[in-house]
């Protein structure tokens, strides 16, 4: 009656010697990517990538992360990464068991305790076609708007600020605009980091046509480098900084009176709320805590620059107020009409590679379907296409409310789907408690071990990237497609065909139904141009594939929505001046800069959280690259040197850091990128990876905001105090290992195995018992009296794992002994210098990767300039090729080089 466990229809097999085009699955740039499988001597296949040349996104390029792609791919035998088979309670079972289950406790909650007590949970790491067969099944046929996904985390403030703005969630502009500007301003972005290759384009801008850039962060992160100014304003006040803007365009005869008069409505109120917040440079200066001159500056320049393009991401969305900052944004580009034309436009920047497609069809708990909402007609329209039996009436519940209602026991079974909320959501804590007490836990995931798949009661494996068939949406609304390149692993499937069966099995087979992708890809272009009039329509059309045939999806190029039946593709919105909303035009929208829902205690910094160059989200995928993990390969806080003096902390120390939601271990950098009074924490790390510094444990869910329903996850107080050891060790290891002696630890990724970092109080744990692989010969040194131990075991000449464990700190680099671990055996003198921890040669250590792209590290960069007289990145890159690939470790390379010169000098 239903499919069983054969592949889904159209799921491909592995293709070898020819070339696939597909899209990076990370950052919102949606750059394309040129995929090539070729089988070695052994018969297994082999993966390289390069940047797609003909993709309008990247045009080739792609960043440090998008280049080791083919460095994250496991396969089924690669040390149990994959999630292979689905699973009950921990026990493999068949699809049918396994779909069955699922299906009969959906029902059973639903039937008992209605529709809105079972909620899906899912992620702009989906394909829009699994993001569309997901939504349909819980807002159409179970008829609760209970699913919300993890964009809830990146873009609602966004969504909430555009709908307000243009009356739909929509980026006016594209990708040229950032060529064509005059003027590039970066508000909570850290553009060099997080969207590399889109940084890249406005550096060649930058160069070619004179571009200026200005960056408007509280920290000096590394798109200052190729900023011409930068404002380092005090957390939280970027609407202080807009309004004030607003206030003095105003004032100097800015406004554009006839785009205002004919094109806007509200600009009145929106100027006297901006007037009672902001009313001059000296009151914004104050707030922010820069200088007069610095705001004086930048208003003038963005008063005197008609090629304006605002950039902003997660330091202006992850705030309590970020709706309002979004807007205080779009009304100065409403107020001098620099919207809708080449190099003008507001230019959000989303930050998942597929966030804007979820919120396409639906994805978020406030959103129906298509870019509809929840208003009767709405409703109707949604019902008479899906001929569905209970839409939805009304939002469902959000990523935070989600979660609570989950801990209440309102919501009795959740489907989680390729994401990691028992990290990345606030108090993360409260989420496995939540999901810990749940009757049921469903997670789909291609990984086997993730924290939220721990708390499952029932896994089902999920196709991965290079598996996967569909579309994606990237920041300046591109569709593209993701075409898989190998076949799928073990008895995965892919997350459409998954949920489809499910359905069916609920009792809705006639609605789902869907033979491949192509036909998922399909009834979502026709329910987006259904009844969509264009004009006075809803501004997400992609109408004119409707009807497109397997073969044209299957070589469909990319292309920008909307692209309405009998028209063509848009690439900018708004250029005849009417907007989505009921009269056509843009809305003004009133902004008050608000407090911090949140107390900060005397002694407390603010920390903040974000993104690292060469790490994704939680690491299950970036995690498996040694190359990608040796940038920063420990959690590191980020400290203002005043505040750790002030603490007694160190430079490359241990500190602990608490808040009300929980505490952490981590490594610490002190610099004066920093600004005095807050912190910064990456938000990768999970207990898979370190042993107490997973983010979403510090920062509570308190501070959300009204509109978006957005956590503010920048601006969390807490306190910093040095965490002192007895000892510290490290650990090399074939397999990975997890220990368990309660202090710090952290594990990353190095060719041939993992190396993890120990450190600890009290008394010595008995790692050599702990850590010792079964079957191996042991090699000790102890020295008791300065407290060092050293163990190497061998499997023949085979090293399968070496501790080294100190008390007085001293420590042997990690370089060669890692180099060890890729080798099938120990020559005489490796062995003989194996617990020395030093090659036969004293072989200099690389130091951490400043270059990920060609393994080029510090130690090994200082060498070349000095030796070298290396003075300019142009000559580092010649002489090491560093920086000449993705172009992002270039602020850490003038970093090293001017302290090279500084050392020279002295």
């Amino acid at each position: 009656m239903f499919d069983g466990p054969e592949p889904a229809p159209g799921a491909p097999r592995a293709v070898v010697g020819r070339e696939v085009k597909t899209t990076c699955p990370y950052c919102g740039v949606g750059c394309g990517v040129v995929a090539t499988v070729t089988v070695d001597d052994q018969g297994d296949d082999r993966v390289t990538v390069r940047g797609d040349a003909d993709h309008p996104a990247n045009r080739g390029r792609l960043c440090s992360k998008g280049s080791a792609l083919a460095e994250t791919l496991v396969r089924d035998g690669d040390g149990g990464g994959r999630l292979l088979h689905p699973e009950i309670d921990g026990r493999r079972v068949a699809w049918d068991e396994a779909l069955a289950e699922v299906a009969t406790r959906f029902a059973a909650a639903i039937a008992r305790h209605g529709p809105d007590s079972v909620a899906f949970y899912v992620s702009g790491q989906l394909l829009t076609e699994d993001y569309y067969v997901a939504n349909k099944l819980m807002k159409g046929f179970i008829g609760s708007a209970n699913i919300d996904t993890n964009s809830r985390l990146c873009m609602a403030s966004s969504v909430a600020g555009h709908k307000r703005g243009f009356g739909a969630d929509a980026v006016p502009g594209s990708y040229a605009d950032f060529e064509t500007a005059d003027l590039v301003v970066l508000v909570g972005s850290n553009l060099a980091w997080c969207h590399p290759v889109l940084n890249q384009r406005l550096l060649a801008a930058k160069a070619a046509r004179g571009t200026r850039i200005i960056v408007v962060d509280p920290r000096r992160t590394a798109s200052v480098d190729g900023a011409d100014s930068h404002l380092a304003l005090a957390a939280g006040t970027d609407s202080v900084l807009f309004n004030g803007l607003l206030v003095y365009l105003h004032a100097m005869g800015r406004t554009d009176a006839v785009f205002v008069g004919r094109h806007t409505n509200g600009e009145e109120d929106a100027l006297a709320a901006a007037h009672a917040d902001a009313p001059d440079i000296a009151a914004v200066a104050r707030r922010c805590k820069l200088s007069e001159a610095e705001v004086a500056a930048f208003y003038a320049e963005v008063a005197t620059t008609e090629r304006l393009v605002t950039v902003y991401s997660q330091g202006v969305n992850q705030s309590s107020q970020g709706t309002d900052t979004v807007n205080s944004i779009l009304n100065v580009h409403f107020l001098t009409g620099r919207i809708g034309q080449p190099g003008m436009g507001p230019f959000s920047v989303t930050g998942q590679p597929n966030a804007m497609g979820g919120r396409e069809v639906g994805g978020l708990a406030n959103q129906l379907a298509a870019h509809m909402g929840f208003t009767v007609e709405d409703i109707d329209r949604v019902r008479r296409f899906w001929n569905a039996p209970r839409v939805a009436a009304k939002p469902g519940l959000k990523a935070v409310d989600l979660f609570r209602a989950i801990e209440r026991g309102h919501v009795k079974a959740v489907w989680i789907m390729a994401t990691n909320p028992a990290v990345s959501m606030p108090d993360a804590g409260r989420v496995r408690r939540a999901l810990a007490k749940c009757p049921t836990v469903v997670v789909s995931d291609c990984i086997a071990d993730t924290d939220t798949g721990r708390l499952a009661h029932i896994r089902l494996p999920a196709a991965g990237w290079s598996e996967k068939d569909g579309t994606v949406t990237n920041s300046d609304r591109t569709i593209s497609r993701q075409r898989a390149f190998r076949a799928a692993e073990g008895e995965a499937r892919p997350d459409w065909w998954i949920i489809a069966q499910v359905a069916r099995r609920m009792g809705f087979a006639d609605g789902f139904g869907f033979d491949n992708a192509a036909a998922v890809f399909r009834e979502h272009a026709a329910l987006s141009g259904f009844e969509n009039d264009g004009a006075s329509g809803r501004a997400f059309d992609i109408g004119a594939l409707a009807e497109v045939n397997d073969a044209e999806f299957d070589t469909l190029a990319p292309f920008p929505w909307p692209w309405r039946a009998g028209g063509q593709p848009q690439a900018r919105l708004f250029t005849d001046n009417h907007y989505a909303t009921d009269d056509g035009r843009a809305r003004f929208v009133p902004v008050t800069a608000k407090a911090l829902p949140r107390t900060l205690p005397d002694g407390a910094l603010l920390l903040n959280t974000g993104r690292l160059r060469d790490q994704w989200h939680t690491m299950t995928r970036t995690g498996l690259s040694a190359r990608l993990s040796a940038h920063a390969p420990e959690p590191c806080l980020d400290l203002h040197p005043a505040d750790a003096a002030s603490r007694g902390i160190l430079d490359g120390g241990l500190v602990r850091v608490t808040s009300v939601a929980g505490e952490a271990l981590a490594r610490v950098r002190v610099t004066d990128a920093q600004r005095e009074g807050t912190a910064f924490l990456p938000m990768h790390w999970t207990d898979a990876f370190t042993g107490s510094c997973v983010i979403g444990r510090l920062i509570d869910d308190e501070a959300v905001d009204p509109l978006s329903g957005q956590p503010d996850l920048k601006r969390m107080p807490a306190t910093v105090l040095p965490y002192v050891p007895a000892w510290t060790a490290f650990l090399l290891s074939r397999t990975p290992v997890k220990p368990i002696h309660g202090g710090y630890w952290a594990r990353r990724a190095v060719a041939g195995g993992h190396l993890i970092e120990l450190a600890g109080h009290g008394p010595l744990p008995d790692f050599a018992t702990e850590f010792a692989p079964a079957g191996c010969a042991a090699i000790n040194f102890s020295d008791a009296a300065r407290g060092n131990q050293r163990t190497a075991w061998l499997r023949g000449d085979r090293l399968e794992a070496c501790l080294f464990v100190s008390a007085d700190g001293s420590l042997p680099g990690r370089d060669w002994l890692a180099g060890l671990l890729d080798r099938d055996g120990l020559d005489d003198g490796d062995r003989a210098a194996l617990l020395a921890g030093r090659a036969p040669g004293a072989k200099a250590d690389n130091g951490r990767i400043v270059c990920s792209c060609f393994s080029v590290g510090v130690n090994r960069l200082i060498a070349a300039i000095r030796d070298q007289s290396l003075t300019s990145v142009e000559a580092v890159g010649a002489a090491l090729k560093a920086g000449t690939n993705c172009g992002s470790c270039v602020p850490e390379l003038k970093e090293v080089l001017r302290h090279a010169v500084q050392r020279e000098v002295a």
